[in-house]
């Protein structure tokens, strides 16, 4: 299908991001992660270089901080949120750190290898026992017991061995998804490689061609069917997750994708960039609806609530952005 760069105003749809909170130095660094936990409007989470991850509450035009954890001695890159209200962390010190947003008690604390902790992915259901680890250097995907006071590697999922004559470090996995029946894996490299895995056999089902830069975000579509990815040459890719086909890119960014997240109704999809923007697409017609510019510097995380009516981004300036979704 063809890319209709159509504005809201000529479209029959009414879907829109509408500002509803901004708070500024939500963090004393950069702010790189941001996740959703619980059902409805729970909390929203929020993980920073400052090493530092914050829970808030929407209050008026701001946000109310309801808790902040401490723990990890380097930068927070990357978070992850249960419906059970577990959490992950994955930082810069090499550590992943599981807990309650309830009682804000450590679950369990999983020590990588330097280098080998990057986005992170709870396995779909109420109740998950797993969690999925973009493993950087490792050039694969490493799946880590959650139990109390666990932690341990259960499985290990490689891309397939690259030529000699390539950088050692293209396969660099930086990003991970669960589909969402938790039966298949999707991670980016920083070589442009796409690959999906069977969770279950650990195999390698199929790799996606189409980048050649890092893809540092993907996510599936709400029935499995398409995989959605973010990636340094300023595209989102659409691709059909079965039949392997590239089903549609999406042009419009003016820099990095650093992240991609699809509704929980599968109708939006929200990108966000280091060109420090927002956009809003419409997945059915396949085209930008809207684009928001309310941060000032790379906006590195975006994720819908889990009841669907919020979206919220994070950004470089230490700020962090809530808006109505209709």
């Amino acid at each position: 299908s063809t890319i209709r760069g159509r504005c809201a105003s000529e479209c029959s749809t009414t879907m829109k991001l509408s500002p509803l909170a901004h708070q500024a130095n939500a963090h004393d660094d950069a702010v790189w992660s941001v996740a959703w936990s619980g059902a409805g409007e729970g909390l929203l989470l929020t993980g920073s270089v400052d090493e530092s991850v914050k829970a808030w509450r929407a209050a008026g035009d701001g946000l109310e901080m309801a808790h902040a954890y401490t723990g990890h001695t380097l930068g927070v890159v990357a978070l992850a949120a249960a419906p059970n209200g577990l959490v992950a962390s994955s930082a810069l010190d090499s550590l992943i750190r599981v807990w309650s947003v309830d009682t804000h008690e450590t679950r369990c604390v999983i020590e990588t290898p330097p280098a080998e902790n990057w986005q992170i992915a709870f396995a779909p259901g109420d109740e998950p026992a797993h969690l999925a680890v973009a493993g950087g250097v490792s050039g694969g995907v490493k799946l880590y017991s959650i139990e109390q006071d666990g932690g341990e590697q259960v499985s290990v999922m490689s891309l397939p061995e690259i030529a000699a004559d390539k950088a050692k470090n293209s396969r660099f996995v930086q990003s991970v998804t669960y589909s969402p029946d938790g039966r298949r894996l999707a991670c980016g490299a920083m070589d442009g490689t796409v690959a999906l895995f069977d969770v279950g056999t650990g195999k390698l089902l199929h790799t996606l061609a189409g980048h050649a830069m890092p893809v540092r975000s993907l996510c599936f579509s709400a029935d499995g069917k398409t995989l959605y990815t973010g990636c340094d040459d300023g595209h989102i890719h659409a691709y059909d997750a079965e039949h392997r086909s590239l089903t549609d890119a999406l042009p419009g960014h003016k820099s990095w994708v650093l992240g991609v997240a699809v509704s929980p109704d599968g109708g939006a999809l929200c990108s966000c960039s280091s060109d420090a923007t927002v956009k809003l697409w419409d997945v059915g017609q396949r085209s930008c609806m809207q684009t928001m510019s309310d941060q000032a510097e790379a906006v590195w995380g975006v994720c819908f609530a889990p009841g669907g009516g919020k979206v919220a981004s994070v950004s470089d300036d230490k700020s962090v952005n809530l808006y109505d979704f209709v």
